[in-house]
């Protein structure tokens, strides 16, 4: 017999820890399993060989963490889950992946979690241990799938669910980065408009004895005002943005910064939309993986970065903790529309709870895809104009300033 400690999930979600007496690793994960406990961990506490070969084999492998970008993560993920899909067992699984050529870095993510197999980890604790980057959620499911036997199918929509959170993350950057580029152009055309030709133009004028418009002379007194103090702007520019960008990074202020990016108009509101779809992806990706729905909550309310709609989940888990359902303690909060809690009571009313934030979800990245094409479509114009009109009223200041030199000549 060997002592083994445990850290495991019970019914309620939280957290339980402890030893228990067992005559190998796969009899303590059946005893926790007898006790209606969900582990994620079970280490043995004595028995030094096996101890020894684990920690021969991390020395071997490599003790620093591995840190992956989510791109590869999905990767990894997905990729196993069709090698399961299709008969394979888990350890010959992980060594196909590790001599497969075209996943470079992942190989020796797949190396180490195939040698803690080996030793007699659980898949969920080897990919724990081995990379920080998988996430306390993910471990859950793992953990899950394996206590039910679906390890395949668990990843299968897992990898799904990371694939369509990346394609949220790019539709939205996408639709910023075209207006960004427009603005950008707009703003270097008049400072090359100010600082190099209206100057150049005066230069001319001088030598002909012309003058500029009041309009073209103001422009020229702040390009000379911007050319002798531009060090200064610059400067009070990097100090301001250094410090706004230490003032939102500490943690008492990020509530108040989240809920300002919230209020600026019409980004804003894409924000929002974002949350919604992601925080209705994650709680069905989780309650379709058959976690209670307490710990899906909190698990969905630690992958929110913003702070502010973080807070209240707080609130909607505390209510759903006491017997709440959780369309009333949505409502409650008065953050989340009108149909997306109708549509999460009949879910309720109806047993279905995971099929119908699945619908939600569908439908919200419907909007949020519709919006981001209205966004965008909205600011290319608008900016294209501005940036016209600047250009135009420039030239037009030039051309005029031009006729007048050559009216003068004639005369």
């Amino acid at each position: 017999m060997a002592t083994f400690r445990y850290s495991a999930y019970a019914p309620d979600g939280q957290l339980a820890t402890g030893v228990l007496e067992a005559a190998d690793r796969g009899e303590a994960v059946r005893q926790l399993g007898a006790r209606h406990l969900q582990p994620v961990s079970v280490a043995v506490v004595e028995g030094g060989a096996k101890r020894g070969s684990t920690a021969k084999r991390e020395e071997t492998a490599g003790s620093q963490p591995l840190k992956l970008r989510p791109p590869q993560v999905t990767l990894f993920v997905e990729e196993l889950a069709h090698l399961l899909a299709g008969g394979i067992q888990l350890e010959p699984a992980l060594g196909i992946m590790e001599r497969r050529r075209e996943l470079s870095g992942l190989k020796e993510l797949a190396g180490r979690v195939r040698a803690r197999l080996r030793d007699g980890e659980s898949f969920a604790a080897a990919v724990q241990a081995t990379s920080p980057s998988f996430g306390e959620m993910f471990c859950n499911l793992a953990v899950a799938g394996e206590m039910s036997g679906s390890l395949g199918a668990v990843l299968k929509r897992q990898a799904a669910y990371l694939k369509s959170i990346e394609e949220l993350k790019g539709r939205v950057l996408s639709a910023l980065i075209y207006p960004a580029f427009l603005l950008f152009s707009a703003v270097a055309v008049a400072v090359l408009f100010i600082v190099f030709l209206i100057p150049k133009l005066m230069e001319l004028l001088d030598s002909t004895g012309g003058s500029l418009p009041l309009g073209a002379r103001m422009i020229l007194e702040i390009s000379d005002f911007a050319k002798a103090t531009w060090w200064a702007w610059l400067v009070a520019g990097c100090m301001a943005v250094v410090m706004v960008r230490w003032w939102a990074s500490q943690e008492k202020n990020r509530p108040a910064w989240d809920h300002f990016l919230l209020s600026i108009p019409l980004f804003g509101r894409l924000i929002r939309e974002r949350f919604y779809v992601q925080f209705l992806e994650t709680l069905c990706n989780l309650v379709c993986n058959g976690l209670p729905l307490n710990r899906a909550l909190a698990l969905t309310r630690e992958a929110t970065p913003d702070r502010y709609l973080r807070g209240h989940l707080d609130s909607t888990l505390a209510a759903v903790a006491d017997g709440v359902p959780l369309s009333s303690a949505l409502e409650r909060t008065g953050e989340f529309p009108s149909l997306l809690i109708d549509m999460i009571a009949v879910g309720e009313e109806t047993g279905d709870l995971g099929g119908a934030l699945a619908r939600t979800a569908e439908r919200y990245d419907g909007e949020l895809k519709k919006r981001a094409e209205r966004l965008s479509a909205l600011i290319q114009p608008v900016v294209v104009v501005l940036m016209a009109s600047l250009v135009g009223a420039m030239a037009y200041l030039m051309i005029t300033a031009i006729f007048q030199t050559i009216s003068g000549l004639n005369g």
